[in-house]
């Protein structure tokens, strides 16, 4: 019980909840608190009507004469919607109205939590813009059409594309004009469970946070996959539609422009999430209006095993007067019509974990490097590391390992990450993330590419770069490969995304 009671707090200092508003001012009215309703809930524990109830602030300068742009704003998992008067002070002094909204299943909201589900959260998100689109003091493109944004983070940025894809699904447009989500997903079953290896702490922690929001299916398929190790085929299907991911793949794009701010050390939704959504969920217009900024922090539960590292801090948002500026000037840019001042789009901006940044066209591989032999056990053991190249060195974006494969053991299980230091004895892993590799059944010399977690660092001299090799790692507790086995990597070579 400590332990889990430790999980839920630390996940909520992570940025899961709501932050404790400021104090009233006395410029903005009070907010208006409303409910709309939302779609019918059919999980049989809570059938029936289901209310999305929120607050709207209307800045003292709006009125039917002078029309502003709105902000919708969703909190994180577990999360209420911001009431207080004298919240959201930046926003409404710049020229925006805001409404915050408790999502489904949270806060005065009805019905269950289905986890940005187009059918449910983003049919309600649907219906919260209709009722924005219906006060006469927000400024509109055309009727029912309002100038729109959104902000929030983790879920809260999930229900940002949940109704801007929805919308395209339903009509081939969203009326989103731009989104700013911050560490948020592109595929939650890549996230919760990459390679099919349940990320096991976070999910434990996440499913503690919020017990009453959960649907049936929710509560049967998280008792499954902790008693059997495996992620049941009922959480895949029930997250399969649950992200940018699904609408990809349905060849739907996002044509506006999004503001990405991802934690690069994120252990729940790592970099590669956001370079997904950068790269495949944008046309190509809305990816040059787009920026992508990197930091170290977010859902960071603390690693010990294996040990990794990463400077916390915004230092790319630094370059923009800190993330609140930047977050501002894209807005204004996009919904006020202000001066177009930013720089930067179309690019990578990633913290390293030593604290500096990077700013990158590309985060695909540049460099090729053979390594040896990797022989790990599987099951049990202790990481390892070999070295892949000495510094100085940078290296930002998303590195694979290309290798042929075998296993001496059924669903073996290894995990893999690149790490920094001065010998393999005291080399930590670079950001804290480490990414599964899983061989369902006996394999005798397959070959295979192996993804690595997304990165930015810079080795100095003296320091090398390594590939860490483990068959246990915490973020995955009790998750590693279900029989005591090996795993063997012959004719490996590591493509390394090295700044030039």
């Amino acid at each position: 019980m400590r332990i889990l009671t430790a999980l839920v707090a630390v996940a909520i200092a992570a940025g899961v909840a709501v932050a404790t508003p400021p104090a009233a001012h006395a410029d903005h009215p009070a907010p208006v608190n409303v409910c709309v309703a939302g779609v019918p809930e059919i999980d049989p524990l809570e059938p029936g009507p289901a209310n999305i109830c929120l607050s709207v602030f209307k800045p003292a300068s709006a009125s039917r004469d002078s029309r502003v742009p709105v902000l919708l704003h969703g909190d994180g998992w577990g999360g209420t919607r911001t009431s207080a008067p004298g919240s959201f002070q930046r926003y409404l002094d710049a020229g925006f109205g805001v409404v915050s909204f408790d999502q489904r299943g949270f806060g005065e909201s009805g019905g269950k939590a289905h986890v940005a589900d187009p059918a449910f959260e983003g049919e309600d998100v649907i219906r919260v813009i209709d009722y924005v689109a219906s006060l006469d003091w927000v400024r509109r493109n055309g009727p029912n059409d309002p100038v729109l944004g959104a902000v929030g983070g983790s879920y809260g940025g999930g229900y940002q594309f949940a109704g801007a894809f929805t919308e395209i699904m339903r009509t081939g447009r969203t009326r989103f004009d731009a989104l700013a989500p911050q560490i948020t997903w592109h595929s939650l079953n890549d996230s919760l469970a990459p390679n099919g290896v349940v990320r096991s702490t976070w999910v434990t922690a996440l499913y503690a946070i919020a017990p009453r929001a959960h649907t049936s299916t929710m509560h049967a398929g998280y008792a499954e996959g902790m008693l059997t190790g495996d992620w049941p085929t009922t959480m895949d299907e029930f997250f399969r539609d649950n992200g940018p991911a699904h609408h990809v793949e349905a060849g739907r794009r996002l044509d506006i422009p999004v503001l990405l701010h991802q934690g690069v050390s994120d252990n729940l939704f790592p970099l590669d999430q956001a370079i997904d959504n950068f790269d495949r969920a944008l046309t190509p217009r809305a990816r040059a209006n787009s920026l992508l900024v990197g930091y170290n922090g977010g859902h960071t539960l603390p690693t010990a095993v294996p040990s990794g590292y990463a400077v916390a801090g915004d230092t790319c948002s630094a370059a923009y007067g800190g993330y609140d500026d930047l977050e501002l000037r894209f807005l204004a840019e996009n919904l006020l019509g202000a001066r177009r001042t930013l720089t930067g789009h179309g690019r990578y901006h990633l913290m390293t974990a030593e604290g500096g940044c990077v700013s990158v066209d590309s985060v695909s591989p540049t460099t090729a490097v053979a390594l040896p032999d990797v022989v790990t056990t599987a099951g049990v053991g202790v990481p390892q590391a070999i070295k892949v190249a000495d510094g100085p060195l940078t290296v930002a974006g998303s590195p694979v390992l290309d290798a042929v494969v075998s296993t001496l053991g059924l669903d073996s299980r290894a995990f893999f990450a690149l790490s920094v230091g001065r010998s393999p004895l005291d080399a930590r892993v670079i950001q804290n993330n480490v990414m599964p590799h899983r061989e369902p059944s006996l394999t005798l010399g397959t070959r295979r590419t192996i993804e690595l977690p997304s990165v930015a660092a810079t080795i100095p001299a003296g320091q090398s770069l390594f590939l860490t090799v483990t068959p246990v790692a915490d973020m995955f507790v009790l998750h590693g490969s279900r029989t005591p086995s090996a795993m063997v990597l012959r004719d490996v070579t590591a493509h390394l995304p090295v700044v030039r």
